[in-house]
């Protein structure tokens, strides 16, 4: 796995316009093609430290609410949470396919440690941890052991402005161009685009903002320069109604207090408990490719949309690796430690059982150990302030005072209900906040 200074450089044969302002296609091999897979694999979460890592914190690309709501857990105590190692597994999400990530040929996840398997020091355990060696075995001993899985691979593609992606097949070129929406190839220039670790940093944030991270890319012709203008997205979850199987029907209500801005009637804040707050963190821990499932490949995160789609249409048993492959992408499972009792969606789990080999212990299934075994990773009983972008902050009255200063809104001129509710913030939550608003006039 390198690193920038050590870095592996792949190239893409491009297609552009006449006027040089717009990337038709490029064909891209199985390396190239692996990598833009991979982005469906990152967690939310994750997404956003890997951008602030490259960009800093100044120039770091605005992801709608996902930057607020991963600085607010950043900044929170560590007190609030159940261990140490539930603040850090939110803050670095793993994803069930990092092991295979781990073996791209231009990796980014460079800055983060090999994923890591810890067994026992006692051979005759058949424990298990998945990531972490903070945690102890039930019989006592430490951790200090690691094991290791394996890749997939794909094969040439073809990939528009808007990342659609279709098999690079020999004697169908002008029907693929004709599929790809491509309808003016006349006086096209052809040229190398040599991409490292830098160009793939900046492919992934133009595959989550613009309608065409190519042109983007490769001609530098976006008119988004600067992290403040970035177009937003608005991090919501479907209502019930929409999500007839998914719904975790035993935990799903949500008891807020929400401060309402009178006039305007916009949501300012709320006074929520730990089980929203431990809802609104474990959602960064989803894949991206579990975001396109759950909203049907209908969201506002960039060409990803497009990505996703095209995978969904591809043939599995002739250009993946395994047929098992696009399964895991399309519909990627949440590793087995990072489930919450409060998440709002029942996600499907990845089955990861390993028989470890050593000593006295030769060929046993090992069972899993996980840090957030009490099914949560914020400590309660506690209360937080959650404003409209999704900062959680520790509830006070200074900082009740402070956010009402910030806002330049007195305190009369605010209006406070009680809700409980199933959704999310934002977009989800405020039509429940008018109908309770027309209620009281």
């Amino acid at each position: 796995m390198s690193s920038p200074e050590e870095e592996v450089r792949l190239s893409m044969r491009v297609m552009i316009n006449k006027e040089k302002t717009k990337v038709l296609f490029a064909i891209v091999d199985n390396n190239l093609a692996d990598i833009l897979l991979s982005f469906l694999t990152l967690p939310l979460g994750l997404i956003i430290r890997l951008l602030k890592k490259h960009y800093g914190d100044d120039e770091v690309p605005i992801v709608g609410s996902l930057n607020t709501l991963y600085d607010g857990l950043a900044n929170l105590d560590s007190s609030h949470f159940r261990t140490e190692v539930n603040k850090l597994m939110l803050l670095n999400p793993e994803s069930s396919l990092d092991a295979d990530c781990s073996k791209l040929q231009l990796n980014i996840y460079y800055d983060t440690q090999p994923i890591k398997y810890f067994s026992f020091e006692n051979m005759d355990c058949t424990s298990v941890i998945m990531y972490h060696d903070t945690e102890r075995c039930p019989c006592g001993k430490s951790m200090n052991k690691n094991l290791k899985v394996f890749t997939v691979k794909t094969s040439s593609f073809l990939i528009s402005d808007e990342l659609r992606m279709l098999p690079n097949v020999t004697g169908s070129y002008l029907q693929t161009i004709n599929d790809l929406g491509i309808t003016d190839t006349d006086g096209a220039l052809q040229m190398t685009f040599t991409i490292g670790f830098n160009q793939i940093m900046e492919l992934l944030k133009w595959s989550l903002l613009s309608q065409s991270p190519l042109t983007d890319l490769i001609l530098g012709k976006s008119q988004i320069h600067k992290s403040s203008s970035i177009a937003k997205f608005e991090l919501f979850i479907l209502p019930p109604a929409d999500m007839n199987e998914g719904a975790n029907s035993s935990s799903t209500k949500f008891k807020v207090k929400a401060t309402l801005h009178k006039s305007t009637r916009k949501l300012l804040f709320v006074q929520a408990e730990e089980d929203l707050v431990d809802f609104l963190f474990s959602l960064l821990t989803i894949p991206i490719g579990k975001v396109e499932s759950l909203l049907d490949s209908n969201t506002c995160l960039g060409s990803i949309d497009n990505l996703y789609s095209s995978l969904a249409s591809l043939n599995a048993d002739k250009y993946l690796k395994t047929p098992d492959a696009k399964g895991w992408l399309l519909d990627p499972k949440l590793p087995p430690n990072y489930i919450s009792k409060n998440q709002y969606m029942i996600f499907p789990i990845s089955e990861q059982i390993y028989d470890f080999k050593s000593g006295s212990c030769k060929g046993k299934p090992l069972a899993f150990v996980y840090p957030n075994n009490e099914g949560s990773y914020v400590k309660g009983p506690g209360m937080f302030m959650v404003n409209d972008d999704l900062t959680v902050t520790p509830l006070c009255m200074l900082s009740t005072i402070s956010i009402l200063n910030e806002l330049k809104i007195p305190l009369w001129f605010t209006h406070i209900e009680s809700i409980t509710s199933t959704y999310a913030l934002t977009n989800g939550l405020n039509p429940v906040l008018e109908k309770l608003l027309k209620r009281k006039r």
